[in-house]
């Protein structure tokens, strides 16, 4: 049996305390080492030996689509499967397009985690039903892309916040940018949105189901 080596990353001990304890019963999956944010996954992939990266989309730092495009630039050969809360029609797209191999949903792990890294590890991809369907409908036809889609994935994480009513300065803090650079992502946003307020953006994601 080929042992796969897994590294895990996630803001939140008791996460990472609970995917470790998943993996532990299965013979062929060990847990290399552990990582608390993005800065954190970087160092330790260039240390330890690592087949499959499970990571979560959202820690301080680097966001998960950062770390899944320098990742797979410096490790093309190897898997970078996405563990997050958020529902995958908000971020599963972005997350394959970016060069994840898969995207999974917390609430989802337990029953799904251990296939999905040997699939991935064996140079799958893992993606739902519903997943798969709206991948290739997207291929299929990319006109009539919806306001969100014309966004960088730096500008949606953004929008996406704005969004959920974080403020300017609670942005940059949770992504280690400046207030500043925020406001400058902002107004790019509004731009490209055709639209002049916060008000109206949080309009468009709830009409959108882009946030709860």
């Amino acid at each position: 049996m080929t042992e796969v080596k897994v590294i895990i990353a996630d803001d939140h001990p008791v996460v990472r305390q609970g995917l470790r304890q998943m993996l532990a019963v299965e013979q062929d999956l060990t847990v290399v080492g552990e990582a608390r944010n993005g800065q954190e996954v970087v160092e330790l992939s260039r240390r330890v030996p690592w087949e499959v990266a499970v990571l979560d989309y959202n820690m301080p730092g680097k966001n998960g689509l950062e770390l899944i495009k320098e990742l797979r630039q410096r490790y093309p050969g190897r898997a970078v499967l996405i563990l997050s809360m958020y529902p995958e029609d908000r971020y599963a797209v972005r997350a394959l397009k970016a060069g994840a191999a898969g995207y999974l949903t917390k609430e989802s792990a337990p029953e799904e985690l251990v296939s999905a890294i040997r699939k991935v590890a064996g140079g799958g991809r893992y993606v739902t039903p519903t997943l798969g369907e709206k991948l290739a409908l997207e291929l299929e036809d990319n006109r009539g892309k919806p306001l969100h889609e014309t966004l960088s994935d730096r500008e949606y994480q953004v929008m996406w916040m704005i969004a959920s009513g974080k403020t300017v300065r609670q942005i940059a803090d949770e992504l280690f940018l400046s207030p500043n650079t925020v406001s400058t992502h902002r107004t790019r946003i509004l731009r490209k949105m055709n639209m002049k307020s916060n008000a109206e953006l949080m309009h468009y994601a709830i009409a959108h189901h882009l946030v709860d």
